[in-house]
């Protein structure tokens, strides 16, 4: 976030009676600066009472809280067979509406999570690129909450108040090399990005041993979706995975004369992104192997039944006035982070601050989320 952007916060902050919440001050430590131990979690990473409320769930989560109402906000993202996804607690919401909220929904008893219903699931890729693992997938995303003509949005450990959406949510894996190939062995992923939406989704963790974390997953490019933070070439319909090359960082792309560049996502007050200077490069692969979706998703109550029709590559557009966790859209409202008008709300993972002040502020909030 630039010095303009944190010193208009402060000013909206002071304004309304909270403080403002400056990385630089002792009153925050960002959420991506924490670091914990899988066997040693808190009851919460977020401990701030600060212009968002408080942390919503919980991340010390074991037997006594799984089930249907696990308030749950730590995820794990590992094989084909074991990953979540950030998801409301609240059925027919939206990803705008809760992205500091959302609750982790997986595919493996044993988290204390909420379990992703039997049938939800319908194609997914799981690629093991050199510095990241990545899951790109479709889903009936009424089965996990959401609005079916949601467009969603993405969730990142940042935001413009740095406590993350969901705030306080963590993310762990066992699958990097780095960790000696133990499965008992959880490593916290510190960058890492999940879009949702569209009845599709991506959900990247970045090793938190490469050189290039932050970079792959990036957290800016809220409002152009899956397809151009996560290229892939996933298929609904099948369930495969892949070993991969690592993707150009996203934003990042080389032109017709072979100059590399980097795109600036517009500011939304103009209006909706319908046109992009590239075409996200989907990364080479190799080694895939397919399965059957009833030998994956052994602990959901139902076998995962097979889609009509396929949608490659997910991409799709979806009904979105959102952030458009598949494609490219806008929101409007005062400030980021707000829920959109239309069919669907959108979120701004790197630039969604929720604060509760007068209207005269509504400006200056704008500024905030757009300069972050």
């Amino acid at each position: 976030m630039s010095t303009v952007a944190l010193s208009l916060l402060a000013i909206a902050a002071a304004s309304s009676g909270v403080l403002a919440q400056d990385p630089s001050s002792s009153a925050l430590i960002p959420l991506a600066s924490k670091h914990f131990d899988w066997n040693d979690l808190p009851y919460q990473a977020d401990t701030d009472n600060l212009v968002r409320g408080t942390q919503q769930g919980y991340n010390r989560c074991n037997s006594t809280t799984e089930g249907p109402d696990s308030m749950c906000q730590t995820a794990t993202v590992n094989h084909l067979d074991d990953w979540c996804l950030w998801a409301p607690p609240k059925p027919d919401s939206t990803i705008g509406d809760t992205e500091g909220e959302e609750v982790a929904w997986c595919t493996k008893k044993g988290r204390g999570t909420r379990l992703i219903p039997g049938g939800a699931i319908t194609g997914v890729q799981f690629t093991r690129a050199p510095g990241y693992l990545q899951i790109v997938g479709f889903i009936d995303q009424t089965k996990i909450n959401l609005q079916s003509d949601d467009g969603g949005g993405e969730l990142d450990p940042h935001g413009a108040d740095f406590r993350g959406n969901p705030l306080g949510g963590l993310v762990f894996s066992n699958g990097f090399p780095s960790n000696g190939g133990k499965n008992d062995t959880f490593q916290q992923v510190i960058e890492w990005h999940n879009f949702m939406g569209s009845n599709s989704f991506c959900f990247k963790v970045c090793d938190p041993s490469g050189p290039n974390a932050a970079a792959l997953c990036q957290h800016i490019y809220d409002r152009i979706g899956v397809s151009y933070n996560c290229p892939s070439a996933a298929k609904n319909g099948t369930f495969e995975v892949c070993d991969s090359d690592n993707q150009d960082p996203p934003g990042i792309y080389t032109d017709a004369s072979g100059a590399v560049q980097t795109y600036s996502q517009p500011p939304e007050s103009l209006g909706v992104i319908s046109t992009l200077p590239y075409q996200p490069k989907v990364p080479s692969s190799s080694n895939c192997v397919q399965y059957a979706s009833t030998a994956l998703f052994t602990d959901l109550v139902a076998p995962t039944s097979a889609p009509t029709g396929t949608a490659g590559g997910a991409s799709a557009t979806g009904k979105a006035s959102g952030s458009g966790a598949a494609g490219t859209a806008s929101r409007s409202g005062a400030s980021a982070g707000a829920s959109s008008t239309g069919a669907a709300s959108g979120s701004n993972g790197a630039a969604a601050v929720r604060i509760s002040v007068v209207a005269t502020f509504a400006g200056v909030l704008g500024a905030v989320a757009f300069l972050a």
